[in-house]
């Protein structure tokens, strides 16, 4: 090459603004205002909770009778529940509650959802059909119904219902695991692999698997908002989580069964564990319509 065409070839270089994927996407995401939104009142979920002994004013468990469904004041902002413990202690540590259990039913979901939409979408033939026929049987019954028998069978408590969670969520993550999968497996990029004698582990494994990895984090997202909520369901009908457990769900239970007196003058009792759930869940869905966005530069504005 000469040196006129070096030279053109830098500037023309210089001339060109060069874009990452990663600086379009950071730029997508944070661009729409609910996805922020949700990821900071999430970092305030999170970072209360890792730091609950030091936020919280008091012990979650600390009781004092004399002040049975005290209303909310400067020492306890979000008043007292049916045993006189303080509402806003037992709000930050039940994040770690429940946060922690929706997260691991996700995982749970997507770790065993991810296999098999893997093993169906990259096999195909009678092995695809076998496995969503199996899918689909768990799809034909609403997830909470679902859980409850599962829990039912399993025993209350809170780790069982982190497992059934996790199960009803699986036949979700596979299908779309294996949507992606069936769309990447025929790229001309899979074929050069396979025509260089990749083995099949490392064809899915290196090739087809990060291919497919921005529909499942998305669709683990949004599943990580419904786990959050069907969890609270199980623990606020005792399957769960066990008084005197923290837990969101739990403590809205224990609040009902105090009797008449939450609906007379502990009504603080029940709202502000609800507003948790509520902002957790609403947090957790912004920020997957954020991540969706993001990825898919078709619905990028």
């Amino acid at each position: 090459m000469t040196a006129q065409a070096q030279q053109n070839v830098a500037v023309t270089a210089d001339g060109v603004e060069v874009r990452s994927r990663r600086k379009d996407f950071l730029k997508a995401f944070f661009s729409n205002r609910l996805a922020v939104f949700g990821t900071i009142v999430m970092a305030v979920f999170i970072l209360a909770a890792i730091f609950a002994p030091v936020v919280a004013p008091y012990g979650p468990y600390a009781q004092d009778l004399t002040g049975k469904f005290a209303g909310p004041s400067l020492a306890h902002p979000f008043g007292r529940d049916e045993l006189g413990r303080d509402i806003l202690s037992r709000v930050i540590y039940g994040a770690r509650i429940s946060l922690t259990a929706g997260l691991a039913a996700v995982v749970f979901s997507t770790v065993v959802g991810t296999l098999i939409g893997l093993t169906a979408g990259y096999a195909g033939k009678w092995v695809d059909s076998v496995l969503m026929r199996l899918m689909d049987v768990l799809l034909a019954f609403p997830s909470i119904l679902l859980a409850i028998v599962i829990v039912t069978i399993l025993g209350q408590g809170l780790t069982n219902a982190m497992l059934a969670v996790g199960i009803v969520y699986v036949p979700q993550l596979a299908r779309v695991v294996r949507s992606a999968v069936i769309s990447v497996r025929e790229r001309d990029y899979i074929e050069a692999e396979r025509a260089l004698g990749a083995s099949h582990t490392r064809i899915v494994f290196s090739g087809i698997l990060p291919n497919s990895l921005a529909p499942l984090i998305v669709q683990a997202t949004l599943t990580l908002a419904t786990a959050i909520l069907d969890i609270a369901a199980l623990s606020f009908l005792g399957l769960g989580a066990q008084a005197p457990s923290p837990e969101w769900g739990a403590m809205l239970t224990d609040a009902f069964r105090s009797g008449y007196g939450v609906f007379v003058s502990g009504q603080h009792a029940i709202l502000f564990p609800g507003i948790a759930i509520a902002l957790s869940v609403l947090s957790v869905n912004f920020i997957g319509d954020g991540l969706r966005d993001a990825f898919d530069p078709r619905r990028r504005r």
